[in-house]
């Protein structure tokens, strides 16, 4: 029951402090993002080098990352032009070139794992402030998109636990996820493309088929997502991603679902203009 409020609890600042954010600015929600996305990759590569001493690694990951971040963010914004983010490019070039200065064994797999952890984390992230101008109109802001993108995933998620955790039977990907049931993957569908519908009436920036196609989008790799993240932990034999967050583990725990979905649901957001 303890757990049950401290999850409780932590959900509803964490989803509050979200939202408020959304609706207060584009450059608030870019700097409370710029702060997750730290932190999701301090736990990543946690995760992935464990009590091992490969700080320059980690430094490099965290760096590149931020910066990918920090760039995409101010195109976003509209305080850079597109152009600047052609220095992302730069990001791998320098993660190889310091490698080199590295004098420890299996420098491929250092390089693959860093380079790997700033596209499955920091790009994500970095796509998320382009929400709210998908068609890249100069002056354009719609903040209810984003919202709405968000609205989706937390409800497939709280449905999916809900309804997997009530009449769950049947194992979705037991070789991965145990817990995860068809039924309960089939729930948050149903109520994500509910909430979809509610969406489309309120937000009309798009019709209730782009509403409804955003919807199952976010949950088909929203589900990707959640046991992609759960592959990476059992390959490192890691239950959570970290502890900073009561009752919910860590960052990484929390957007494993955005980090697959958010870039198919902008490319479709883009598209579909």
């Amino acid at each position: 029951m303890n757990n049950l409020l401290t999850r409780t609890l932590t959900g509803i600042v964490f989803v509050g402090v979200i939202i408020g954010s959304v609706l207060l600015s584009r450059f608030a929600f870019s700097v409370l993002f710029f702060v997750f996305n730290i932190f999701t990759l301090i736990e990543y590569f946690k995760i992935i080098h464990g009590k091992s001493e490969n700080a320059g690694q980690r430094f490099a990951g965290i760096t590149g990352g931020s910066i990918l971040y920090v760039l995409a963010s101010l195109v976003s914004l509209e305080l850079l032009d597109n152009k600047w983010l052609i220095l992302i490019m730069l990001i791998p070039t320098i993660i190889i070139i310091t490698r080199l200065y590295n004098k420890k064994p299996k420098p491929l797999d250092d390089i693959s794992r860093t380079i790997f952890g700033i596209i499955y984390i920091s790009v994500p992230f970095s796509i998320l402030n382009f929400f709210y101008n998908p068609a890249f109109i100069a002056g354009e802001i719609h903040p209810n998109i984003l919202l709405g993108f968000f609205i989706i995933l937390w409800t497939s998620d709280s449905f999916a636990y809900l309804t997997g955790v009530t009449i769950g039977r049947n194992k979705l990907f037991e070789r991965i996820s145990p817990k995860k049931t068809w039924e309960g993957t089939i729930g948050g569908l149903i109520f994500a493309l509910a909430v979809s519908w509610i969406l489309s009436i309120y937000i009309t920036e798009y019709n209730l088929m782009n509403w409804l196609v955003i919807g199952f989008l976010t949950v088909l790799f929203g589900a990707f997502g959640d046991l992609a993240e759960s592959m990476l932990k059992r390959s490192m034999n890691v239950k959570d991603s970290g502890k900073m967050l009561p009752g919910h583990g860590g960052f990484l725990d929390r957007f494993d679902a955005a980090l697959l979905a958010a870039p198919v649901v902008f490319i479709y957001l883009a598209l579909a203009i």
